[in-house]
This record gives C-alpha cells, sequence and structure tokens, in this order.
C-alpha cells in the first residue's frame, strides 16, 4: 500500500480514470491496527486496483473535505469523484471490507 504524503499527491493520484481504494487513519487509533492485521489479504484478492493510504492527522483537511469522520476508512475514487465509502463501524473483519468491495468494484 503506497502512502500518500500531501494533499497534492491525493489529488493527484484520485484522478485516476481506474478505481483507486484509499485507507484512512491515523497512528493512534486501535481500530487501524486490527484492519493492518488483515488488511493483506483483501489487497491481495482486490491485487488489480491500486491501494494507497492517508494518514488524516498528517494531511490536514482532506479527510474533512470528503467527510471522513472515523477510522480507518476506506474510500473509493474515479476522474477525482468519490464513489464509494466505507464507515469505520464496517472496516472492523476483512469480511465487511471484502463485501464491501464486491459490491462496488464487482
Amino acid at each position: 500500500m503506497e502512502h500518500i504524503n500531501n494533499e497534492a499527491e491525493f489529488n493527484d493520484i484520485i484522478e485516476s480514470e481506474d478505481p483507486v481504494i484509499i485507507k484512512f487513519f491515523a497512528d493512534w487509533c486501535p481500530d487501524c491496527k486490527r484492519m493492518d492485521m488483515f488488511i493483506d489479504g483483501v489487497m491481495e484478492e482486490f491485487s488489480n486496483y491500486k491501494w494507497y493510504e492517508i494518514n488524516s492527522d498528517e494531511v490536514k483537511g482532506v479527510a474533512e473535505q470528503y467527510e471522513v469522520m472515523g477510522i480507518p476508512s476506506i474510500l473509493i475514487f474515479q476522474n477525482g469523484e468519490k464513489k464509494a465509502h466505507q464507515h469505520s463501524a464496517y472496516t472492523k473483519t476483512p469480511e465487511s471490507v471484502s463485501e464491501f468491495l464486491h459490491q462496488q468494484l464487482g
């Protein structure tokens, strides 16, 4: 998973013609650490997509702009638009994340 370091980089990535998957997280977040333990398997299942992560504490304003109220959250972007958003309450298991991605990406 590639790390996004600033807002300009984020804005460039979300302009992709292909869907991109972005995980919003923070270092202090226990649910984010739990997700880190299973996300590799989900990434493998959806390896035909590009995966990124952004620390909402390091890159200020992006989470608020895209209504990320809890972390971790998984968002899908394409052509500069937010296509889908799985809020933190639904990112607790690999099954829930995988199911969300299957629904959104086919």
